[in-house]
């Protein structure tokens, strides 16, 4: 066995403003109280346990010990179980990334798998243990660095046999040349500098500007389309569209 010792750390994070209720008279913060539902009284925070409803109104009681014989076993190990193909994994398992440092004594190794990783062009499918929850995982190079991608399991992943998409929709072919001349116009590149949180960025310049008492001016605001596009025109609209893209 190879064992690497190594670090691990986030590599993204939620951008998010926090905001608390206040009552609008007092300007004071709310706070909530546990109350049982069939008394209306407030209960002490020792007498609370947790409950799983296995049928409607019907509960087992769950003691610490309990959810201590169902977690899995904390090795602090990443072990790497197969190596596969990364276009064998959907996108839709992913679901958090992570840095991997590797420890000083440690680098040789790590650089002999990352490199055997970019040259074969594989993922290393691992499990390991966070948060009192067993994961599985693909690690990947990307550049010097080895990510850990999280993976979703596979009954994480809702079904989509009840989403409705077209099956026999038929267009004419002059109109699939003129949908590809646009999405060629349009192939750039992907950029993430280019692309911001607006909502949250527009959200702190309001809190800063109503924090020293200025008045804050909303710009008028771009309406969504409220009409279905007439397919009996879909060419006319796709012409406009590359037309109007060209333009730029």
């Amino acid at each position: 066995m190879v064992n690497i010792p190594v670090q691990l750390y986030s590599a993204s994070e939620e951008r998010t403003l926090s905001f608390k209720l206040i009552d609008k008279h007092g300007n004071c913060p709310i706070s909530y109280m546990r109350v049982c539902r069939a008394n209306h009284k407030e209960v002490p925070y020792a007498d609370i346990v947790k409950g799983y409803e296995y049928q409607k109104g019907d509960y087992v009681i769950l003691d610490e010990a309990d959810f201590g014989k169902a977690l899995p076993k904390k090795t602090g190990l990443i072990e790497i179980v197969q190596f596969s193909d990364e276009n064998d994994i959907d996108p839709i398992f992913f679901e958090k990334p992570y840095y991997i440092e590797p420890d000083k004594k440690s680098v040789k190794a790590y650089a002999l798998l990352r490199d055997a990783l970019a040259k074969t062009k594989k993922v290393a499918v691992a499990k390991f243990v966070l948060k009192n929850k067993e994961h599985i995982t693909a690690v990947k190079p990307q550049g010097d660095i080895l990510i850990l991608n999280q993976l979703r399991y596979l009954d994480e992943i809702k079904k989509d046999d009840e989403i409705s998409v077209p099956k026999g929709a038929s267009y004419k072919e002059e109109e699939l040349d003129v949908a590809l001349s646009l999405i060629k116009h349009l192939d750039k590149k992907f950029d993430p500098k280019k692309f911001h949180d607006t909502y949250t960025e527009e959200m702190e310049h309001i809190i800063k500007a109503k924090a020293k008492g200025k008045t804050v001016r909303i710009s008028k605001e771009e309406s969504a389309p409220q009409n279905t596009t007439d397919m009996t025109d879909l060419m006319k609209l796709l012409k406009q569209s590359l037309e109007k893209e060209k333009a730029r």
